[in-house]
């Protein structure tokens, strides 16, 4: 499959998902973006626009070095911790077109972990 074919399935594929998730003030939305190298995740309140916290493996605190699952893991550690002081319990998983396995399993199970439900 083609880089151009293959990015425009997982384009068609994220606005399947994303029509059918949308974050509130009450529940916000914890999206994913994975790329070759790093991981990212958001917490976005989608009714004011708003990005209430943030985590990143580019961060100090996700120990550069260790392997990308280990990094996932603690991505999804310093999103649930930032969640909490933000006063964030409980959100909406958005996997952003990316399949429900791997780096996006272990963040989200490592958020959970830390406290978030979804």
């Amino acid at each position: 499959m083609s880089t151009k074919k293959k990015s425009l399935a997982r384009l068609k594929i994220k606005r399947r998902v994303r029509g059918k998730v949308s974050g509130n003030s009450d529940r916000p939305r914890l999206s994913v973006f994975r790329s070759n190298k790093q991981i990212y995740a958001q917490i976005i309140d989608d009714a004011k626009g708003v990005t209430i916290a943030s985590a990143s493996s580019i961060s100090k605190d996700a120990a550069k070095g260790l392997p990308k699952l280990e990094q996932a893991a603690n991505v999804g550690k310093m999103i649930a911790e930032s969640a909490r002081k933000a006063g964030v319990e409980s959100v909406i998983f958005d996997r952003n077109g990316y399949l429900y396995h791997g780096r996006v399993k272990q963040l989200a199970d490592s958020a959970r972990e830390g406290g978030l439900k979804f």
